[in-house]
């Protein structure tokens, strides 16, 4: 875990969810997983992302509610390089992880 994330209280970045999402368009091959995770590491969230086989993009993402909303955000629209059609996301429960990772 970052230092700095360890260091700063939860009440101090509102409370800790977990979103599930999913993004469909011309979201692989296109490094949008790559993109993901330095987004997610700017914004210290825990979860993952990975490719799934009917061409979507899959993530789970834990961290104050106000970063996983900016992280939403940043999905709908995604890299440059991407075509963003839609946004599907749901509410789940927190399982208290540190990192965000990729995962296959």
């Amino acid at each position: 875990m970052p230092a700095d994330r360890a260091s700063r209280p939860a009440e101090q970045n509102g409370p800790v969810i977990r979103k599930h999402a999913v993004v469909r368009g011309q979201v692989q091959g296109v490094g949008f997983r790559y993109f993901a995770l330095t987004e997610a590491s700017h914004l210290n969230l825990a979860g993952y992302v990975r490719n799934r086989r009917d061409g979507s993009v899959e993530l789970e993402l834990e961290g104050p509610d106000a970063a996983v909303a900016r992280m939403l955000a940043w999905l709908a629209h995604g890299p440059r390089s991407a075509i963003v059609d839609s946004l599907d996301v749901s509410d789940i429960p927190p399982l208290g992880e540190a990192d965000f990772t990729i995962t296959y």
